[in-house]
């Protein structure tokens, strides 16, 4: 299982302190650090267990936007690559690789054919399920950090 060091890093320990008026207008540069590093932190966690389960981070990604994004219909290509914050092409090269991996599974669009509709094979069902129990578990260690950091950046 992939853990992530849950050291925090030396004078960054966000504040209690509420802002007088006047400091409203400041920027709280600690707080903004330490958010930054908590989103590294587990962003280095996500790349490292995705890399364990055999994919590279983007597979990752794209399973689960594909998982979470699809409601009663599968994503389109189109879709996954908004979600993905890629070209459309970039996602058609993602898809052929996972395709080929048997993660993912094409189907036609019955209602355009120009559009490429794509689900997750058992294969891809089943790592992303494992993968989202550590990430869930890793959230979860790392929400007490989060929590007290965004509660700062409120007025």
């Amino acid at each position: 299982m992939v853990r992530s060091k849950q050291r925090e890093p030396r004078d960054l320990a966000v504040s209690d302190k509420r802002q007088t008026h006047a400091d409203a207008q400041a920027v709280d540069y600690q707080a903004l650090a330490q958010f930054r590093f908590q989103l590294r932190r587990f962003l280095s966690f996500s790349e490292t267990a995705a890399r364990d389960a055999g994919l590279t981070p983007q597979q990752h990604q794209a399973l689960l936007a594909i998982k979470g994004f699809s409601s009663a219909e599968p994503l389109s290509v189109g879709e996954l690559a908004e979600f993905l914050l890629v070209r459309h092409h970039t996602a058609v090269e993602l898809v052929d690789r996972m395709t080929r991996l048997r993660l993912l599974e094409r189907i036609a669009d019955e209602d355009d054919s120009r559009r490429i509709l794509v689900k997750l094979t058992k294969k891809g069902e089943q790592k992303l399920r494992m993968l989202s129990k550590i990430h869930l578990q890793e959230l979860q260690t790392a929400s007490v950090a989060l929590t007290k950091i965004l509660q700062s950046f409120r007025p």
